[in-house]
């Protein structure tokens, strides 16, 4: 059976009714006056009273006028043979950001209405379902549109702004060159590549919502900070409630925000209460409409201060800016040490220590050379260009140590790792090759940071209980607990009163994805508690929606696409030959005769 490749041309059937049109009206005979009355037969078939309405008269210039019509209706629809056995590769890359919970409903109907559209001549469709985050698993990969959309009714999207290049060039890997690419979104690109079609189904709709939370000690109070952010061009007014375990009903607030407008609310959490959350009156957007909270309690770290006069300032200011933290006089119990290096004795000491040179000898000039800094965590956006260091003694390095910072081919500061050894905790060494007193290190912000970066990584990697206020779908490395290695590391999702929400374990040494949703966790080993978090929504980009708009580009069909399906009418050129005949057949029966047309007055 024929299918048509330009449906359009069958609008050149509307000159069927404008050639009976023409055939309706009659010409107005010319009048001969004569005297024969033998000219009179068939006269009465003419009209004479000028153009007008009259009987349909059947002729072959009719007909042949409406056949000509029928050929190039038919020509121009470009009439082609589909081809057996064709299969139309689609491959869908949906858009994982949070902003698509909004428009996801209209999105499946959407798709349920245009993916059967893009079948075109094929006789069956092969549909892939992507996400634009990179290595997620397919969601659907088989023939039936059905099937697809009840995959998407369980799809949670939930992460931030991604970009959807690696997906997209996965997709048309997957459906090849010939294939075709969908990119479904909120917010439509300017130019999608890979010669991808898009379906957007997003609205500029406005919303409110918490952007973050802070917490603050005052008059032993522990005080909290909310940030409500309006991300509509139109002033709102909400209202918010605090709940806590076990007091659903609260009293509610009210709040008005200006356009782009961010206001905070702060209160205080009652002696003995850990947890709470906060809610918003919910718009269309719900994910930052909910605020969990808890009671942040860091890692305390145990610190050793130098006990030489020459770093007693330097260890009153580390104590000072690492809080929480508590101090010992017993290195064998510290997490971390300051220590100074003695010439005469170069045994550094065992554990996590800060380690600088003490040279009492004459100082020497100052150093030559550039200074270079190492790519390196700990270094990252640090200055270290106006450090003036003079010549002093140095700390013998090792090949296993990595250099930090350099002038010229001296190792300004390294760092040492110590394995772990018999009843030995593993460790970690900063080690400060010169005199901090025979340089200006104590007033550049660099060092400075330098140790501060230093001292915050040996409390991260300090296996111990922990508290805190984490956002939704962060990965976290938290410390793991000593334990048998088919002990896995349980995540337990739960509510405001506790109650477990859902459960699941992860393998020790992964690193642990949060939930999307916000609420409660608590991840362990065994018995030994790890983290206590509650976990909000915080992305800002993915809670204004000024930038998302409708789009659809799914029906611009290639004329490749129609020829890989089809082959073309074999008859065509017959039918062009048949129409050149219907023309010259008609125009030879409506030429002019050449005999004028009689009328005879009595």
């Amino acid at each position: 059976m024929p299918v048509f490749a330009n449906p359009a041309g069958l609008w050149a059937l509307t000159a069927i009714p404008v050639v009976l049109l023409i055939h309706f009206l009659q010409r107005r005979a010319k009048v001969i006056p004569s005297s024969t009355l033998f000219l009179l037969e068939k006269t009465w078939r003419e009209s004479a009273t000028g153009r007008r309405f009259d009987r349909l008269l059947q002729s072959v210039p009719l007909w042949m006028q409406l056949l000509a019509v029928l050929l190039v209706a038919w020509l121009l629809s470009e009439p082609r043979i589909r081809k057996a056995q064709r299969t139309q590769r689609i491959a869908i890359v949906l858009d994982s950001s949070a902003s698509m919970t909004v428009c996801k409903d209209t999105l499946i109907r959407k798709l349920a209405e245009s993916l059967p559209k893009l079948q075109g001549f094929a006789t069956i469709s092969e549909y892939t379902l992507l996400e634009s985050t990179p290595g997620k698993p397919k969601l659907y990969s088989g023939t039936s549109v059905r099937e697809l959309t009840r995959s998407l009714v369980s799809w949670q999207p939930r992460e931030g702004i991604t970009d959807p290049s690696y997906a997209l060039r996965l997709a048309r890997s997957l459906v090849s060159r010939e294939g075709i690419v969908v990119y479904a979104t909120d917010t439509p690109p300017a130019q999608p590549p890979f010669d991808t079609r898009v379906i957007s189904t997003g609205q500029p709709i406005s919303n409110v919502g918490f952007t973050g939370i802070s917490f603050a000690t005052e008059e032993g109070a522990l005080l909290w900070r909310a940030a409500i952010c309006n991300h509509s061009d139109q002033s709102a007014d909400r209202e918010w409630r605090l709940q806590f375990p076990g007091q659903p009903n609260t009293e509610t607030h009210q709040v008005h925000l200006a356009p782009h407008a961010i206001v905070t609310i702060q209160g205080s959490m009652p002696p003995g209460q850990a947890k709470a959350r906060l809610l918003l009156s919910p718009d269309r957007f719900t994910l930052d409409d909910e605020l969990p909270l808890i009671n942040p309690q860091p890692k305390t770290l145990v610190f050793f201060p130098s006990s030489s006069p020459a770093l007693a300032e330097l260890s009153e200011k580390l104590t000072r800016a690492l809080a929480p933290l508590e101090v010992t006089h017993d290195t064998s119990s510290a997490d971390l040490s300051l220590v100074s290096y003695d010439p005469l004795d170069p045994i550094l000491p065992a554990g996590n220590a800060v380690v600088f040179v003490n040279d009492s000898t004459k100082p020497g000039a100052y150093l030559r050379g550039g200074i270079v800094a190492e790519r390196h965590p700990f270094m990252d956006g640090l200055n270290w260009q106006t450090l003036l260091v003079r010549e002093s003694l140095q700390i013998e390095t090792k090949p296993s140590d990595t250099v930090l910072l350099w002038q010229d081919t001296r190792p300004l500061i390294f760092l040492r790792s110590q394995p772990a050894i018999a009843n030995t905790k593993a460790s970690r060494q900063l080690c400060i090759n010169f005199d901090p007193h025979l340089s200006n290190a104590a007033t550049q912000p660099a060092f400075v940071l330098l140790l501060h970066r230093f001292a915050e990584s040996i409390r991260e990697s300090k296996v111990a209980p922990v508290a805190d206020n984490l956002e939704t779908g962060q990965t976290i490395r938290p410390a793991i607990p000593d334990a048998p290695e088919s002990q896995p590391v349980s995540i337990t999702t739960l509510d405001l009163d506790g109650k477990t929400v859902g459960k699941s374990n992860v393998i020790p040494g992964q690193p642990i994805r949060l939930p999307g949703d916000p609420g409660f966790i608590h991840i362990s080993r065994g018995d030994k508690v790890i983290l206590d978090a509650a976990i909000h929504f915080g992305d800002t980009r993915e809670a204004d929606f000024s930038a998302c708009a409708p789009a659809d580009t799914l029906s611009s069909t290639t004329g490749s696409a129609i020829e890989r399906q089809t082959d073309e009418d074999p008859w065509w050129r017959y039918s062009v030959l048949a129409l050149l005949a219907v023309l010259l057949a008609s125009w030879h029966f409506v030429r002019p005769s050449g005999k004028p047309t009689i009328q005879v007055n009595p």
